[in-house]
This record gives C-alpha cells, sequence and structure tokens, in this order.
C-alpha cells in the first residue's frame, strides 16, 4: 500500500486530483481488515462460551471463502501476467505478498486463541475436545470400536510411488500426510483424506457410571491417527501432519455460450472441487521435505504455504455450537407480531392503510411469511411474482409459492443460481418449483439478479392493486434471525409499477430506464446515487446543514467515493457506517476531513442498507438490496426504494441510523491509514451497544401507527 501523502499545502501536500491512488484503501486488505474485527469478537468476554467459539468459526470460514474468492483472481492474474493495479496502485504481486504476511499473522493469534484462551475455558465448563494420549483406557476402547465399525471402512489410503501417481486432492478436504517404512524400499509416502461423512469432532462414547464432563470429543484426524497401524500393516508408521488445499472456487460461467445455464451451473459447481490451488496449509511441525513433495506434485509456490500452529480447518468449530447449552449461548429473544397486524384485519387491510416497514430481526418475519402464504389461498389474488436469492434448504416461502400454484394463480420466481455458494440448494428449488408448474427463471444473462421483491396482484373491492414486499436481505427464515435487515410492505401504486415493469424486464426483454420511484442497477442507479450526492453539496452551498448518513454493508465505487469526497470538500458532514469493506480513506485534510466511518460487529450481521439525504430538511431515505460497489452498479440487478411516509421515514433516522451512529461499545473507527480502533465513550457518557439496545428497546417502541 502506497504511504499516505502528507498534509498542508507544500510540496507534500495532499493530492487535489481525486483520481489518486494514495486517496483510496485496498480492498482486499479492507476486507481482511473486516475479518480482523469478527476475530475481535472470539476474544470478547462479554459474549457466552460458545458464542466466542462460533465467531472463531467463522472468522475462519471467512477466511476459506477469502482464498476461494478473492486470492483466487489474483492468482489468476499472476497465472497470465496481467498487472491491474488496485484503486490503491497495488499490483497483484504486492497484494499477494502483502496478504500472506497479514494471514500468517492472523494464524497466529487464531491459535493463542483456542489454545490458550477458548479451550480451557471449554474444559472447565465441561465440554472437553480431547488429543489420543488424553483418553482413558475406557474412553479409547469405546473409541476403537467406534473407528473399527464405522470409519476403518471407509477410509482409503492412496500410496504415492512410481506405480501411483500423485492422488488428486479435493478442495478443502482435510488430509493426512502419512510417511510410513518399509523393512525392503524404506520410507514411503501416502496420503488419507479424513472422509467428511462424519463429524469432525467425534463425540466420545459416555459410559454413565463415569463422571465427567457433560461432553467430549475427539477429532476424527487424531483418531485415525491413532489407528494407521491397521491401514499399512507390517510397516512402521513414521509420522503424520495434516494439511488442506484451497482451491479456485469462483464459477466462471459464459452465460450467453451456455446453452442451458441451469446444467452449466451444476457442471461449475462440480469442477469447484478440483479449481486450480490457491492456498497448501500445513502444520508448523510438518518438514521440509514432505512441504517439497506437496508443492512439487501440487504444482505451487513456497508463498502459497501457510504454516499453522495445530488445528487446521477452524470452521469446523462450528459443531461446538450445537451442543445444547443455553448457560453459554445468547439468550434466545422471539420478537412479538407488530400491533399493526395483531388487532383483526387482513394483512391486506393493514398494507392497504399504510406501508409496514419491519427491523429483522428485532422483528419478527412471521408478517413476510404469511404476506405470501396469505396471498397463496386468497381466491382474490391472481398473481405472484418473487426473487429468491439465498433461500435455504427449508422455505415456507417456497412451499407457499408452490400452494398458490396448486391454487390456480400465476406465480413466477426468479431463482438466482449464481448466489455464490447457494448454487446447489437454488438449483434444487428451481427444479422443484417447475415441477409444481411455477414459473422459473434463472435471470438475465450476463447479470445476477439481487434485487429482493415480491410482488401480489389482487383484485380488491375497488379494481386491480398492486401490494409489494422489498427488502434488503433474502427470503430465508434462518437468516433473517441472525442478519440485521429492512423490509418495506406496501401498496402504493407507483411502486407497484416500478416493480411490475422490472420482472417484465427479467422474465422477457426490455430497455426500460426508469421504474417508477426505484432506483435500478444496471442502468440509471450509480447516476441517480451520486446526483443525489451533489444534489446535497449545492443545498450546503446555498443554506448550509448539508449531512449525508449512510449505513451499508461495503463501500468499493470510485466514483462514489470521489463524490463523498467533493461533498466533504464542500464542508457537508458525513456519517458513514460500513460494517466490511470501506475504500474511503476519512479524515484526510482538505480531502474528507468532515467524514466519519464506523463498522460494528456484533451478534447481528449487519446488513440493511439506509441513505439519507438530509436536502435542506426535504429528507430522503433509501434503502434496498445494492451496496456501493461496482459489481451492485454494473453486473447486478437491483434496486433501492424511497421511504415515503413520514413517521417511517422517523423511525429509520432518529431510532435506528442514530442508534447505531452512536453506539460506543461494538463500534469501531476506521483511521486514514485504513486500520480500526476501537469507538469509546467520552467522560460521562453512558455505554451503547445498538444491537443490545434494540433487544431491549426497539419492539417496545411498536411500528408508527
Amino acid at each position: 500500500m502506497q504511504p499516505l501523502p502528507a498534509s498542508g499545502n507544500g510540496a507534500g501536500s495532499l493530492p487535489r486530483n481525486l483520481d489518486d491512488p494514495r486517496l483510496f484503501i485496498n480492498r482486499e486488505l479492507s476486507w481482511l481488515e473486516f475479518n480482523g474485527r469478527v476475530f475481535e469478537e472470539a476474544l470478547d468476554t462479554v459474549h457466552p462460551l460458545l458464542e466466542r467459539v462460533k465467531f472463531l468459526a467463522i472468522f475462519a470460514n471467512n477466511l476459506d471463502e477469502f482464498f476461494m474468492i478473492r486470492v483466487s483472481g489474483l492468482r489468476r492474474q499472476l497465472r497470465a501476467r496481467i498487472v491491474e493495479l488496485s484503486a490503491d496502485g497495488m499490483t497483484p504481486t504486492e497484494q499477494v505478498a502483502m496478504i500472506h504476511k497479514i494471514v500468517l499473522e492472523m494464524y497466529e493469534r487464531q491459535a493463542d486463541c483456542w489454545y490458550n484462551d477458548l479451550l480451557p475455558k471449554l474444559n472447565s465448563r465441561g465440554i472437553r475436545v480431547l488429543h489420543d494420549h488424553e483418553l482413558t483406557s475406557s474412553q479409547r476402547e469405546r473409541l476403537t470400536q467406534y473407528y473399527q465399525e464405522e470409519v476403518y471402512p471407509v477410509l482409503t489410503p492412496l500410496a504415492f510411488d512410481p506405480g501411483h501417481p500423485f492422488p488428486q486432492i479435493s478442495n478443502l478436504s482435510l488430509n493426512l500426510a502419512v510417511v510410513v517404512n518399509d523393512p525392503e524400499h524404506g520410507e514411503r509416502f501416502a496420503r488419507l483424506k479424513v472422509p467428511d461423512s462424519f463429524p469432525r469432532l467425534v463425540p466420545i462414547p459416555k459410559d454413565e457410571s463415569e463422571p465427567g464432563a457433560t461432553a467430549e470429543f475427539i477429532w476424527l484426524e487424531d483418531l485415525i491417527a491413532a489407528n494407521l497401524s491397521g491401514l499399512f500393516p507390517g510397516l512402521d508408521i513414521v509420522s503424520v501432519f495434516p494439511f488442506r488445499v484451497t482451491r479456485d472456487a469462483d464459477l466462471e460461467i459464459e452465460d450467453d455460450e451456455a446453452e442451458d445455464l441451469l446444467t452449466a451451473i451444476e457442471e461449475g459447481v462440480d469442477h469447484r472441487t478440483f479449481g486450480t490451488e490457491v492456498r497448501l496449509e500445513v502444520d508448523t511441525a510438518t518438514p521440509d521435505r514432505i512441504r517439497k513433495i506437496l508443492l512439487e506434485n501440487l504444482e505451487m509456490e513456497e508463498s502459497q504455504v501457510y504454516a499453522v500452529k495445530g488445528l487446521i480447518g477452524m470452521s469446523d468449530l462450528m459443531q461446538l455450537t450445537k451442543i445444547e447449552r443455553p448457560d453459554l449461548k445468547d439468550p434466545p429473544f422471539a420478537p412479538p407480531v407488530p400491533e399493526a397486524l395483531s388487532d383483526g384485519k387482513t394483512i391486506f387491510e393493514a398494507i392497504r392503510e399504510r406501508d409496514l416497514l419491519f427491523y429483522h430481526p428485532y422483528d419478527t418475519f412471521t408478517p413476510v411469511v404469511d404476506f405470501v402464504r396469505v396471498a397463496a389461498q386468497d381466491p382474490d389474488v391472481l398473481a405472484i411474482k418473487l426473487t429468491l436469492y439465498r433461500v435455504g434448504p427449508k422455505s415456507p416461502i417456497v412451499d407457499a409459492l408452490m400452494e398458490a400454484r396448486e391454487n390456480g394463480k400465476q406465480v413466477a420466481v426468479l431463482v438466482e443460481l449464481k448466489a455464490r455458494f447457494d448454487e446447489e440448494n437454488n438449483i434444487a428449488w428451481a427444479r422443484a418449483l417447475e415441477q409444481a408448474g411455477v414459473h422459473v427463471v434463472y435471470g438475465v444473462i450476463g447479470l445476477k439478479t439481487h434485487a429482493k421483491m415480491c410482488l401480489v396482484v389482487r383484485r380488491d373491492e375497488d379494481g386491480i392493486r398492486r401490494y409489494a414486499h422489498v427488502s434488503t436481505g433474502n427470503y430465508n427464515t434462518v437468516t433473517t434471525r441472525i442478519y440485521t435487515d429492512l423490509g418495506l410492505l406496501t401498496a402504493d401504486e407507483e411502486t407497484g409499477e416500478g416493480i411490475t415493469d422490472l420482472f417484465n424486464a427479467i422474465t422477457g426483454y426490455s430497455r426500460k430506464e426508469v421504474f417508477g420511484k426505484l432506483l435500478v442497477a444496471p442502468g440509471r442507479m450509480r447516476k441517480e446515487f451520486i446526483a443525489r450526492i451533489d444534489r446535497e453539496i449545492e443545498v450546503h452551498k446555498a443554506h448550509g446543514g448539508g449531512y449525508l448518513a449512510f449505513k451499508m454493508n461495503a463501500l468499493v465505487d470510485r466514483r462514489c467515493i470521489q463524490a463523498l469526497y467533493r461533498a466533504s470538500q464542500a464542508g457537508v458532514k458525513i456519517d458513514l457506517q460500513v460494517r466490511g469493506i470501506c475504500c474511503l480513506r476519512p479524515g484526510l485534510p482538505g480531502i474528507s476531513e468532515t467524514i466519519t466511518v464506523t463498522s460494528i460487529v456484533g451478534r447481528f450481521l449487519e446488513h440493511a442498507r439506509i441513505y439519507y439525504f438530509r436536502n435542506g430538511g426535504d429528507e430522503e431515505i433509501l434503502t434496498g438490496s445494492a451496496d456501493l460497489m461496482p459489481r451492485n452498479f454494473d453486473r447486478r440487478i437491483e434496486i433501492l426504494y424511497p421511504i415515503r411516509d413520514a413517521a417511517l421515514k422517523d423511525l429509520l433516522l432518529n431510532t435506528i441510523l442514530r442508534t447505531h451512529l452512536k453506539d460506543n461499545v461494538k463500534s469501531r473507527r476506521l483511521k486514514s491509514d485504513g486500520s480500526y480502533e476501537r469507538v469509546m465513550p467520552a467522560p460521562g457518557e453512558p455505554l451503547l451497544d445498538s444491537q443490545a439496545w434494540m433487544l431491549e428497546h426497539y419492539r417496545a417502541l411498536g411500528l408508527p401507527s
């Protein structure tokens, strides 16, 4: 990363050219900073113990996906000898080297957190993860029986010698590099895959007569390593070392060349298992000769090796969070049904009276499910149209759509097959919906459909009316309990017309660019969004008091960042809350000194998007599916929609947005060098954990009525 230019007005002053790469933070390094904030939650003793384990598992899983998608992209550039500079001016080689350095440091902190903090505390609370040498003779006997009956028949040792080629190593599979000594031929190398058909943490069968821990486990690879002699009879086991290969898992599907997109995606998912090698993880104790065998045969470079102290693949720690120990988890909560829907009115009557805003998980997702379910059963409903991006393995929404078709309604569903790592789920749902007679489309060539919207067409007493649900989040009943998202139910005619036109554009052909009140991408969204920032600049110049407050998942788009820089240079005050990647540098004199950037990582994944423009008192609030990223503007179908209702605007601004902006417990502030620091309360200022506050107070406020 290039150093920040010096401040001041001399030769070393900050550049006035807003294209200067020194004004941008590297995207990949910003993401690593975000994952570092996730890791900090694993260290935070405010969380119950198993919640801390969950954060450590999420941190590890995030890293896996980062290598499969982002690092693999950089590696593709290196192989093709493409030198495409990042926004901050770094080459792919420089980025890969920096990532390697940072991730190795992360691995050290990860191991320290697990072995010296979480594991001892779990042990003290009756949850023990043991190694073979820690087992009692009785435990070892019971585990040996389990191994012989269940695991041993599945194992397949693969030798490597002139008569046996080096075996294929599948993506993220855990393997054992086994060195054996043959009396006739000397040392030999074999690879043994740890089967993923068994839980990685094997519960140790408990003898009820024995006192002790409430839950005890052994790692599956430890159990296998302790019983290797049966797989290599007559040979001495010299050493055993775990390793894992991460491969390029970014599907590259040329939509316009694929005769059948669904089949192409299925084939791509299968190919993902053996994509190009990106990362080799080995134990720190693995000797150089074993590393050399792996590197030469995998055709990898030393710079792709990541030595891990102890446990490889810590995402599997998520298994521990399934243990029934409510004393070690966050207390459950059940948000009530909003008053606007609990006074005997039908959901359609309630929506006709006024727009309904939901802030999940503090608001229950049940009304959204009911909206689709009631529509499926209502004889006056003529048609339902809906987009599915990440729907999950079990879905009452999909069940309702199939019921609607059985009831003779017109049902059209856009199933986004290219939702990364959810392709298999979505393929299964697409086939099930098609079999039920639903009109299923897979999207527009070259684009992902990321917009979250549902349209219900109903014959009311006064004529045909369109009811719509638009959201920042997916139609997934699981993630709505752990992601913070906004959803709006409305009968606004102009909004309904815009969504109708957009569905027609997705399912048919259209060159339409204006969709009523909606900002739609690709097309005019970036232009219209930046126009609103420019409007704020002009209003501030004329009357003062300019203010922007945006809450989003990521800020990467160069043109949006430059517009925010221009607004700051004009004196507009700007509060940004960006959960993940942020490429804007705040606090640069003469460039961004009126901009503050914070990030919240806590119990829930902050996923809502809120874009507030003061506009001289004629306030405008947009929300929807789009972050400020090139992919959202240029390569996805997205929507942002205005909040019309004055009371809902007040709720969004003064209760939701301002509370999160004032967080001084879980919030971190971005510094101009790209690092983050915790926001600390001022002297005498009370502590405010915005998510905890929402859990306690938000529902008590009630929806505006």
